[in-house]
């Protein structure tokens, strides 16, 4: 997806230099609580946000989106197909997530959650996903996630992930090579591409975090993780 495109989505990125840069969640006309956010509390305003749609996990379970997956939490998110036509991006993607969770190791599951919500529930039923999953070797506080289509469509939108154009909106390939993060309790988001080298999806990760540490330079000379 190109970078002024998205940002025309309301997510501050550079995609194409695989920069993070921290945004605000836009508030888009679906958002339960639009006309409430005037004198809200932390708590209704970060619940108002979101939408709490129902999804059902690659294992089965069935969650709602805020409740149970993003409330008090920090994640990482994208969406995604099995079948992808945008150029293989999905399974790079994935591919590439698979490294982010090693690198981030015993973290994941425990105090960072990742989640993948698949744009065709049609094809991508919990099984499929489930087979999806064990083909990458994802291990567990990852979780693969499908739905109702107009759930879904309602939580791609409700999360930024449209483009102003109609006519680029309807297209698939545009709402997949994007990566999303963040730690809902402290109202930090963020989002970068998702084939960006997983040491800079980490160390962006951590810069959203209370004592995490922005370089004043690019390069990350300081942080080590410079050319990859």
């Amino acid at each position: 997806m190109d970078r002024r495109d998205f940002l025309g989505g309301g997510l501050v990125v550079a995609a194409t230099l695989g920069l993070a840069a921290l945004a605000t969640i836009p508030i888009p006309p679906d958002s339960p609580g639009r006309n409430g956010f005037a004198g809200a509390s932390s708590a209704e305003r970060r619940r108002n946000r979101f939408l709490n749609v129902a999804l059902t996990t690659h294992e089965g379970r069935e969650v709602r989106f805020y409740d149970d997956l993003i409330k008090d939490k920090t994640v990482l998110l994208n969406f995604m197909y099995t079948v992808c036509t945008a150029e293989a991006i999905c399974p790079l993607g994935t591919a590439n997530l698979v490294e982010v969770q090693r690198l981030l190791g015993p973290r994941i599951g425990k105090d960072i959650s990742m989640y993948s919500i698949t744009l065709d529930p049609a094809n991508d039923t919990p099984g499929v996903l489930k087979s999806y999953a064990k083909a990458f070797g994802v291990k567990p506080g990852w979780e693969f996630l499908t739905g109702e289509k107009e759930a879904i469509e309602r939580l791609r939108r409700n999360l930024g992930y449209a483009n102003l154009d109609p006519v680029k909106d309807k297209d698939p390939s545009q709402h997949s090579g994007m990566l999303r993060y963040g730690i809902e309790p402290l109202e930090r988001w963020a989002g970068c591409a998702i084939l960006s080298p997983p040491k800079w999806i980490a160390r962006y990760l951590a810069w959203l975090e209370p004592k995490g540490e922005r370089p004043d330079q690019w390069p990350l000379k300081r942080t080590g993780v410079a050319g990859g």
